[in-house]
């Protein structure tokens, strides 16, 4: 058994509260967390707060599918304000500094917002699903279905993080005791089917429906682009290559991001004892909060309106520009896949149809 003073030079965590028991992390892995976390806690407060302030400067950007995006920076966001401070100043003093109350509160903070987010990026993947293939649709009810994918993803992810407060699992120290989550590592009965239905429902499930909407929207555009003339041609493929990086891009965030989150869960929970090291779940847990800063480049810097008004603002200060009243459709989100003979577009101008503005 190691003397105080050795114990104390190799594992800062046992310290003092509730990490006391759990895995050691030198001095050096507790600062290379630190600063892992300060990076993302910067990178993602500064995004989410340009994204929202972007939304709010530009009121044109406000369409229906924009309401899930905004969303999701909110939750980001909230994230980044009372989840990520804690952990990191965990990690800057190398133990749990709110005592058990505040690791629930942090575990059950973090549980609530990350799975706002997992459910409405699966949600926006489905409103833009069927944007395409609905037909049209007036736009107040379009609104009010935005709205209602808005308040679903926040009951749905309340529904899933309050029973650990409730009794079923329960919110505690994880890893190297400077961040806490759902118990993972309890093998009780209850633990277990919490940690089985939290992967399938809060994970699997909005993975399943991605793949579908966004898989069916790939189709659409190799269908168009077998159908269109030679004259669309380049002009179809350099709107595939658009629609096929941005589904990329979104679908290996989330995979890079939750994933290993759930597979380690998964691995702790029914895998033999010491099959994870506790120290390297501190991972997984860095790369969900990583989401908070990638989300505000893939979701909405992609977005081609929402790129031109953000650069407008910073050249123009104040100074809007023009936006009709009402847009005509959520299709302006995406390039359009679906060119008609009737209208052909010049092959030197890839602007996506229903654009609110044009750059003078």
């Amino acid at each position: 058994m190691a003397t105080p003073n050795l114990q104390r030079s190799n594992n800062i965590s046992t310290d003092q509260g509730p990490g006391s028991d759990y895995a050691a992390l030198t001095r050096t892995g507790h600062t290379v967390a630190a600063v892992a976390l300060g990076c993302i806690l910067v990178l993602g407060f500064l995004g989410n707060f340009l994204v929202l302030l972007v939304f709010s400067r530009f009121p044109g950007l406000r369409t229906p599918v924009s309401l899930l995006l905004i969303n999701i920076s909110v939750s980001d966001m909230l994230v980044c304000l009372f989840g990520t401070p804690l952990s990191f100043a965990a990690s800057v003093r190398g133990r749990w500094l709110t005592g058990p109350h505040g690791c629930r509160w942090y575990g059950f903070c973090n549980a609530l917002f990350g799975v706002v987010s997992l459910v409405s990026l699966s949600l926006l993947s489905f409103e833009r699903h069927s944007a395409l293939f609905s037909g049209v649709q007036s736009y107040p009810s379009q609104y009010r279905r935005a709205r209602l994918a808005v308040v679903v993803s926040w009951l749905y992810s309340l529904a899933w993080t309050l029973p650990p407060l409730l009794g079923w699992s329960s919110y505690g120290p994880e890893g190297p005791g400077t961040i806490c989550s759902v118990q993972w590592q309890r093998r009780s009965g209850s633990a277990r089917s919490y940690i089985i239905c939290l992967f399938i429902f809060c994970l699997l499930l909005p993975l399943v429906l991605m793949f579908f909407c966004y898989g069916r929207i790939l189709l659409a555009v190799r269908g168009v682009e077998r159908r269109v003339t030679s004259t669309n041609q380049s002009l179809v493929e350099w709107r595939e290559g658009r629609v096929l990086s941005m589904v990329t891009a979104m679908v290996a965030s989330y995979l890079l991001c939750w994933m290993p989150y759930g597979v380690v869960a998964m691995l702790a929970s029914f895998g033999r004892p010491g099959t994870v090291p506790p120290a390297a779940t501190l991972v997984p847990s860095l790369l969900a909060k990583t989401s908070t800063a990638l989300n505000p480049l893939i979701y909405v810097l992609l977005n081609d309106q929402f790129s031109r008004c953000f650069f407008y603002m910073i050249r123009c200060g104040s100074e809007a520009p023009p936006f009709p009243a009402q847009p005509s459709s959520t299709r302006c989100e995406w390039p359009p896949i679906l060119p008609t003979e009737e209208q052909k577009p010049p092959q030197d101008t890839p602007t996506p149809r229903n654009e609110a503005h044009r750059e003078p």
